[in-house]
């Protein structure tokens, strides 16, 4: 369901964001589960049966739980640091589901 109104309340999933903002106070980022997982999984069908991994950029987003949903799905991650990795790791991401690149980096 992701984003939507209603009786004139904005809601991420099933969850009113005023009822967040309250809770958690405001400003505050607020993510849809559905709409991640949703995403991700889109674009991984979109490879069929061709062997592939999706990574996900870390760097576009090191939140912890975004890390954890996609971890659970299935993910793996681009990284480029090893503080990125740990973020990984602590999501609940495994190591060999990473791949490392960026500037400046060696065999």
């Amino acid at each position: 369901m992701s984003f939507s109104y209603q009786n004139n309340t904005l809601h991420a999933d099933s969850v009113a964001i005023p009822e967040l903002a309250d809770t958690y106070g405001s400003p505050l980022y607020v993510y849809s589960r559905t709409d991640i997982e949703n995403n991700w999984r889109e674009f991984d069908q979109a490879f069929g049966t061709h062997p592939h991994l999706v990574c996900y950029a870390v760097k576009a987003n090191s939140n912890l739980a975004v890390l954890n949903v996609l971890a659970k799905i299935g993910a793996g991650f681009d990284i480029v640091s090893i503080g990125e990795l740990e973020r990984v790791l602590a999501a609940g991401g495994t190591a060999n589901k990473c791949v490392f690149s960026g500037v400046a980096k060696t065999a």
